[in-house]
């Protein structure tokens, strides 16, 4: 059994192993025709079109845009439906609206993204009449509203862990409900929360369906989020459904955008790792 039960762990240890291989292996050889130069100081990406420019920001500057707004939307609520969860409602409360909350993560992005596409861009279309169809602002809130429940979730639980003698305390102090939850329940989860955010922004960046519905394909290094962008996750959506030669250069930008994309949210995870050591509470 002890071989058995090893054998079964060791399988995400290899299959890790081999995404981190057929990342590299590729990247190389995208590099060794690409200057590594050319990829992160250039600001055009037209990899696809003549003449061919590799400038990695564009896709970047899309990835990061969504992921703001995204947080933008996620945070005040999520952390504020933390906070009902935990410390306002009953505990009958509780056990219907937090299973409905986690539906949410349930559901297919797929379906996000024409939700975004058919019923948010409209009411921005409504509010700003020059948005594009494809724009970023729609599809970063509904990957905001994707990602409530990963910060509701995991929040409301690292707020639950907090003893209940420190809220007893704080009300025989004759601190308000409010008070208790925003001046010692928050900070003494804070490692928890914090670390909940940043597994929401590297769930974000990652997102592929919902920015590839409704955010457009259009390779702009803008910071207006009304006009059509492209993620790194939506270009290797777009690359991967053509007719691109297998070992060719533009075949290998796929690649290149992958682990340009694995290690940033490698280094948020380990980030979050490192917050949620750093400011944990031991009670």
């Amino acid at each position: 059994m002890p071989v058995l039960l090893f054998l079964c762990a060791s399988v995400s240890v290899l299959t890790t192993i081999g995404i981190v291989y057929t990342l590299l292996s590729e990247t190389i050889s995208f590099f060794r025709i690409v200057p590594i130069q050319e990829f992160f100081g250039s600001l055009k990406w037209s990899p696809l079109i003549n003449p061919k420019s590799f400038g990695i920001w564009p896709l970047l500057s899309g990835t990061m845009l969504i992921t703001i707004i995204a947080i933008i939307v996620a945070v005040p609520i999520g952390l504020a439906s933390a906070i009902y969860l935990s410390e306002y409602a009953s505990r009958r409360v509780r056990k219907i609206v937090k299973p409905i909350l986690e539906v949410l993560a349930g559901v297919p992005t797929i379906v996000y993204g024409y939700f975004a596409l058919t019923f948010i861009t409209p009411i921005v279309r409504s509010i700003f009449p020059d948005t594009g169809v494809f724009n970023a602002l729609s599809a970063g809130i509904v990957v905001g509203i994707m990602i409530i429940p990963m910060i509701s979730s995991l929040s409301e639980d690292a707020m639950s862990a907090v003893p209940d003698s420190l809220r007893n305390g704080a009300y025989a102090l004759g601190a308000t409900r409010f008070e208790v939850a925003t001046k010692i329940v928050v900070p003494a989860a804070l490692s928890g929360i914090v670390a909940s955010f940043v597994l929401a922004f590297s769930r974000a960046i990652g997102e592929t369906m919902i920015v590839t519905v409704a955010a457009g394909s259009t390779p702009n290094l803008t910071a207006n989020p009304l006009e059509s962008i492209q993620t790194m996750t939506a270009y290797i959506v777009q690359v991967s459904m053509g007719d691109i030669p297998h070992g060719s250069v533009e075949y290998g930008t796929i690649f290149a955008v992958g682990m340009t994309l694995f290690v940033i949210t490698l280094v948020l995870n380990m980030l979050a790792q490192y917050v949620s050591k750093r400011f944990r509470e031991e009670y």
